[in-house]
């Protein structure tokens, strides 16, 4: 684990390597799995406030839901506040088009409707948090619906911690951000294959 207060990070966010290819996945992350999107806990509040601006921007069957549900739900699993569904499918707030999901919350701060992007766990994905009293462990979800993303990743060599930038920034601030890419650099250094003794026997 790499220390970098007041977080401690997967070595992996370093390592693995991802960048979305919506024309490849078409956004099967906002409707794959069992739950919603895992939410702050002022996130709630915020998305009640925020949802008369942004219900214009989501399909009649999103706005039935949140409707029914609320603008959040409690995970009665992690008991954890989280994004409703569609009849237990795709996020309520999931737009689609071309046959490909996107976020209408993200839609409708795109044209200017509320200031809030989207919920701080989308924003940040392949990377999830979970809160310590004392700390916050960034991990890397891997997930076979985004194996096209690491694929792409790999191919434009984007690091995980880079790809999420936007969202780390927004979570943690720039000069937490900026003394991570320090950290990397070294931590790239260090792990250099020319810089691993070779062992003559193995060749």
């Amino acid at each position: 684990m790499i220390v970098l207060d007041p977080t401690l990070l997967s070595e992996d966010l370093l390592e693995k390597q991802f960048a979305c290819d919506l024309s490849q996945c078409q956004g099967a992350c906002c409707v794959e799995g069992d739950e919603g999107a895992p939410l702050e806990k002022e996130e709630v509040d915020t998305l009640r406030e925020i949802y008369p601006a942004v219900a214009p921007y989501l399909r009649p069957e999103g706005r039935a839901a949140i409707e029914a549900q609320g603008t959040s739900q409690v995970d009665p699993l992690d008991d954890e506040p989280v994004t409703p569904l569609v009849e237990g499918a795709e996020c309520a707030y999931a737009v689609f088009e071309n046959g490909t999901a996107l976020c209408g919350i993200e839609k409708a701060w795109q044209a200017g409707a509320t200031a809030f992007r989207k919920p701080l766990s989308c924003h940040l994905y392949p990377i999830r948090i979970t809160k310590y009293p004392d700390y916050h462990a960034l991990n890397y979800h891997e997930w076979p619906i985004c194996d096209p993303a690491c694929s792409l990743g790999a191919s434009l060599k984007i690091p995980v911690y880079r790809f999420a930038r936007e969202a780390l920034i927004r979570a943690y601030g720039q000069k937490w951000y900026d003394e991570l890419e320090q950290l990397a650099q070294s931590y790239e250094d260090q792990c250099r294959p020319e810089d691993i003794p070779r062992n003559p026997e193995a060749e």
